[in-house]
């Protein structure tokens, strides 16, 4: 393999989806990583923890005769075999630590004594994060941002999906966004989703200068939390409002939440177990709303959605959510809509279907 040199151009690595090594112990990669970023630690949390102490007590030699002592003839043979096989898999990549000091360089020397010459990152974790942390500032000081906003279950994210210059914040953040938008998979760490978002942006922008659209969100999504300079950006975005009929809405929140999501959870968990799981989901997300339903309409809804998730179990056919999804929309979230819009009306520029909303962002966003 032809010798490579170290790299501090880290705006090259993440519009690339350049694979990463991380050499952090697991402790540290798991606060927070990076997209193409593949765990394989020099020292464990243990051995990281020893060789830290013995750093701030006596010193780099110290701490690296320690490192070594650790890293027993077994040990530093399975370290070695897995960064090989990383390296074979991923030969334009690189490695790094936190900073790019001392861990990275033993690693890089182990695996070239080894016979393979890699680079590593220079800096490290702690400068490629602090990139895209400036990257996003700096980044929501100049885009061009535009809200698809519309009721809940009217279509934004197939909006946002259609369109070429767009974010798909729900995406990134694995929710849909609502009471009800938990997936079966969990979300992001808050660092990863933060990364994410930054790169995203940031690709978005070196292929578009022109208008980039997102849907419109609250600062939360889910359990993750929008960072605050792109939350200003959004609160002062125009709005792109997408109309669409309640009997459509109720279609597509029953695909999306329902009769998608049923056969994942048997996929998964099997049958019986999957059935259960979903129940508790829907249930669950139903009883986190209760206070704001009122009581009278949260019965009502519990016994709906009970009576609709039997019916689904054990036909197979999820068309007894249908005036539940109704009420829900119609009684909750339409009129939380209404108050939000009434706050912003003059940030509107557009209204209309999907197709006419398509079609409008097109001439849009190159103007």
């Amino acid at each position: 393999m032809t010798s490579r040199p170290d790299t501090e151009h880290y705006r090259e690595l993440f519009l690339n989806d350049v694979p990463l090594m991380d050499m952090r112990a697991p402790v540290e990669f798991n606060k927070g990583a990076f997209p193409c970023s593949e765990n394989i630690p020099l020292l464990d949390d243990k051995q990281r923890e020893a060789v830290g102490t013995c750093y701030k007590q006596k010193g780099q030699d110290a701490a690296i005769e320690l490192g070594w002592q650790l890293a027993t003839p077994a040990i530093r043979e399975q370290r070695i075999a897995a960064w090989q096989d990383f390296i074979q898999r991923h030969p334009d990549g690189y490695l790094y630590c936190f900073r790019g000091g001392l861990r990275s360089r033993l690693s890089q020397q182990l695996v070239g004594e080894a016979g393979t010459a890699y680079p590593l990152v220079t800096g490290g974790y702690k400068a490629m994060r602090r990139f895209l942390i400036d990257e996003l500032e700096r980044n929501c000081t100049t885009m061009p941002l535009t809200l698809v906003s519309g009721r809940t279950g009217s279509g934004k994210t197939l909006v946002v999906h259609q369109l070429a210059h767009a974010l798909d914040l729900e995406g990134l953040a694995n929710h849909r966004g609502s009471a009800f938008g938990r997936q079966l998979q969990p979300q992001p760490r808050q660092i990863d989703f933060e990364n994410s978002l930054s790169i995203a942006v940031m690709k978005q922008r070196a292929q578009h200068q022109q208008v980039i659209f997102a849907e419109d969100e609250g600062r939360m999504i889910g359990g993750v939390t929008l960072p605050t300079n792109f939350i200003e950006l959004m609160q002062k975005a125009p709005l792109a409002v997408l109309e669409t009929p309640v009997a459509e809405r109720i279609d597509i929140v029953l695909a999306d939440y329902i009769s998608d999501a049923y056969p994942q959870y048997t996929a998964q968990f099997g049958a019986e177990e999957g059935a259960i799981k979903f129940r508790e989901q829907i249930l669950g997300n139903l009883t986190r709303i209760r206070k704001r339903l009122g009581g009278e309409r949260f019965t009502q809804l519990h016994a709906e959605f009970s009576d609709a998730l039997d019916h689904l179990i054990n036909h197979d056919d999820a068309g007894g959510f249908r005036s539940g999804i109704q009420l829900l929309l119609t009684d909750y979230y339409d009129p939380m809509y209404d108050y939000q819009q009434g706050q912003r009306e003059g940030r509107v520029v557009f209204r209309g279907a999907r197709a006419e909303l398509l079609e409008w962002a097109e001439a849009y966003s190159m103007s």
